[in-house]
């Protein structure tokens, strides 16, 4: 079966092409971009198609970066995967960011569970805990930094991510960069996904942070 992996989580618009059947990587195109995922979605999609030199009616599953990430860039992402899974008549499927960082972690320092950090701003870290086999060992969630060491010391964890080597007593100090989400690894946990979990959503461990201004709005006549 071919998959097709999305990610517009993060800063980068990326698109890849996975073929299970022979556990082969055909294609995976990302470009760093920050914001304007929705203007540029569609053609990274088709550049990893025609580098697949697949056509998009062969495509058998869709799989799609739900969060934690972005609260625009997230919307784009399962917005577009499930309008392809609907016009094609394929499954769908949901992969999160943080399985996607312990899973590529874990590819090359494995035998340890692995507790994945991110930027969730306003001085908390969105972290959760996967076993050596890549299975959750808890909900993910936005933590403290304390409440994250405490993860990490509960489950005699290693650490990965942009937090991973910031957390102290006093709190975290800013991560050095964004974390990136390998688009090779969403496709290959996506073609191994189950498919019978629904409909994938968005993953918001919060809301978003900007809000509508309250106060200003006009009376009507």
């Amino acid at each position: 079966m071919i998959t097709l992996a999305i990610d517009t989580a993060g800063i980068d618009c990326s698109a890849a092409v996975y073929d299970d059947s022979s556990n082969k990587l055909l294609s995976a195109v990302s470009e760093e971009i920050g914001k304007g995922h929705a203007e540029r979605l569609m053609a990274v999609i088709d550049q990893a198609l025609d580098e697949a030199s697949v056509d998009l009616h062969g495509v058998g599953r869709i799989a799609v970066v739900v969060g934690p990430g972005s609260f625009t860039g997230i919307r784009v992402g399962v917005a577009a995967a499930r309008g392809f899974a609907l016009s094609l008549g394929i499954e769908c499927v949901g992969v999160t960011t943080l399985e996607t960082l312990a899973a590529h972690y874990l590819a090359s320092n494995p035998g340890s569970p692995v507790v994945v950090t991110m930027d969730a701003k306003r001085e908390e870290i969105y972290a959760q805990a996967f076993s050596p086999e890549g299975v959750a060992l808890n909900e993910a969630a936005a933590l403290s930094a304390a409440d994250v060491r405490e993860l990490v010391t509960s489950f005699s964890a290693q650490a990965t991510g942009s937090w991973s080597g910031n957390v102290s007593d006093k709190g975290a100090d800013r991560p050095s960069s964004p974390d990136r989400f390998d688009i090779g690894t969403v496709a290959r946990i996506g073609a191994a996904k189950d498919a019978g979990e629904g409909r994938p959503k968005p993953l918001y461990l919060r809301g978003p942070d900007a809000k509508p201004q309250t106060g200003f709005a006009l009376a009507r006549v």
